[in-house]
């Protein structure tokens, strides 16, 4: 894929296309209020046929008391001594599950526990199954999730996948191995990771840093206005047939929208970004990034795609949160 998207230098001025609602705070606000029971996580120990780390399976009450599940990996010796860590909290692409235990072993090998969260109603894509159901019903939308319940704000269905990813906060919290909590995600994982660290600005809630990879869920007109592929094609596929809805898609989308959340997001964060990527365009990515109040830095890949730096990305995060000394 050759560039198709604005200059590098174009790319480090642009902040958006979208309109930030008035009531963002208080919508938002509201619903966390509205959300504020306790998670009740609980923890299972499971035999796995990985002998250097300990798997719990994990169930806790996100959105609405909603059962969410997902995984919480550690590195055996940390139960054995009864020793504190980092956690770092990850949260899937688009479609994906909580898959196996064995894909998310990068930070239990490094000395971290990782808390893999669930996304309600996914798992049917790009991983190997999922357990957690979405029982909130829709009004009619384009085939997959990102049109799902958009005629009106309060019932769109990030809403409640981004009040999960709150409420994960606390879960993770809740198991006596952790002790500092770090949020990482790519696509649709980093867009809610920069919902997450946005609403923790309301709850409170203590993050020491973010990791987030080519970030889907940002500057929605503007994505699936200059590229074709899903999930974005979703938005354009709906306003085509529901052409009188299209103002009011956008229109709920903006209290969606990732670049806002990263206006009010604070703690260090690493970016990543693909030139070329025609899944979440740069400039989407460059939205959120520009806007993002806190201190950053981005690793730039000009030849690649949505897969962005790949392992070599991994590395650079992990020399991340090994700078930042917790």
């Amino acid at each position: 894929m050759a560039f198709f998207d604005l200059s590098l230098d174009e790319l480090y001025k642009y902040k958006g296309s979208a309109e930030e609602p008035k009531d963002f705070d208080e919508f938002w606000t509201n619903t966390l209020k509205e959300n504020n029971h306790k998670t009740e996580a609980q923890y299972t120990l499971i035999d796995t046929h990985l002998k250097l780390f300990d798997v719990w399976s994990v169930s806790f009450k996100g959105y609405s008391q909603h059962t969410i599940n997902g995984w919480y990996i550690a590195p055996k010796y940390a139960r054995e001594r009864n020793e504190k860590l980092t956690c770092v909290i990850t949260y899937p692409g688009y479609g994906g599950g909580r898959d196996y235990p064995n894909k998310h072993l990068l930070y239990p090998s490094a000395g971290y526990s990782v808390f893999v969260m669930e996304v309600r109603g996914q798992g049917a894509e790009g991983g190997n199954g999922a357990i957690t159901p979405d029982p909130v019903g829709s009004s009619p939308h384009a085939d997959g999730f990102l049109t799902m319940g958009i005629h009106d704000k309060k019932d769109y269905y990030y809403k409640r996948v981004f009040i999960d990813a709150v409420k994960s906060i606390e879960a993770a919290k809740e198991h006596t191995l952790t002790e500092k909590i770090v949020i990482s995600g790519g696509s649709q994982g980093g867009g809610i990771s920069l919902a997450v660290l946005g609403l923790s600005s309301f709850t409170k809630e203590k993050i020491e840093a973010a990791m987030i990879d080519v970030p889907f869920l940002c500057d929605y007109k503007r994505a699936c206005t200059i590229t074709d592929t899903l999930p974005y094609n979703e938005i354009a596929r709906f306003c085509k047939t529901n052409r009188m809805y299209e103002k009011t898609a956008f229109e709920t989308l903006s209290y969606f929208d990732g670049a806002f959340f990263a206006k009010r997001s604070k703690v260090k964060a690493l970016f990543s970004v693909g030139l070329m990527d025609i899944i979440c365009p740069p400039s989407t990515v460059f939205a959120a990034y520009n806007n993002y109040a806190g201190d950053k830095s981005i690793n730039v890949y000009t030849f690649n795609g949505h897969e962005g730096g790949d392992n070599e990305q991994n590395e650079r995060k992990l020399e991340f949160l090994d700078s930042l000394k917790l």
